[in-house]
């Protein structure tokens, strides 16, 4: 099943997801949807891309109810964000000697992550790194370029797509024009 995500509203960082005929808010990146980005722009990217995997924090919860493959995390893992290291773009043990983002965060935003197929066939350089799909905030307050939902709206979204699904970020598709 198709995943469409948009901007709505007055912030750039507000948007909605659409599964099916359910329609949820969501968090974009702080400078809203962009094409093509860059690495710490604060946006989050313009395109299709599928969704390929899961991870989560077991020692927060159990695994969510998906058809993608799901894998626990725990302290040592990363996520490599540094542009010119051959990592880039994809998971590492921490401590890692490059930059890494730690995915065991206190703020629970990633005690469930999608990684999006984004910037990874192949990877190239200083294009973007760690686009998921992952909790928001309480307040739904902006991402640095990912896509955020409430945990029982992830939740939902996990149990009701396919292996196969993917998620389209682009411009409001349903904006009537003047």
């Amino acid at each position: 099943m198709q995943i469409d995500v948009w901007q709505h509203g007055p912030k750039q960082h507000s948007g909605r997801l659409r599964l099916g005929d359910r329609v949820f808010s969501c968090a974009l990146g702080k400078n809203g949807i962009v094409s093509p980005g860059r690495e710490g722009d604060g946006a989050t990217p313009l395109g299709t891309f599928p969704l390929r995997r899961v991870l989560y924090r077991a020692d927060r919860q159990a695994p969510p109810e998906t058809p993608l493959c799901i894998s626990p995390i725990g302290p040592r893992d990363g996520w490599c964000d540094e542009s010119d290291d051959p990592a880039y773009n994809r998971p590492v043990r921490l401590p890692y000697p490059a930059s890494a983002e730690k995915l065991t965060r206190r703020d629970r935003l990633y005690d469930m992550i999608v990684v999006l197929g984004h910037n990874d066939a192949p990877v190239i350089p200083g294009l973007g790194s760690a686009i998921f799909l992952h909790v928001a905030r309480p307040d739904m307050g902006p991402t640095l370029g990912c896509i955020a939902l409430a945990p029982d709206d992830l939740r939902y979204v996990l149990g009701n797509i396919s292996r196969h699904s993917t998620i389209s970020v682009r411009h409001n598709p349903y904006k009537r024009s003047t």
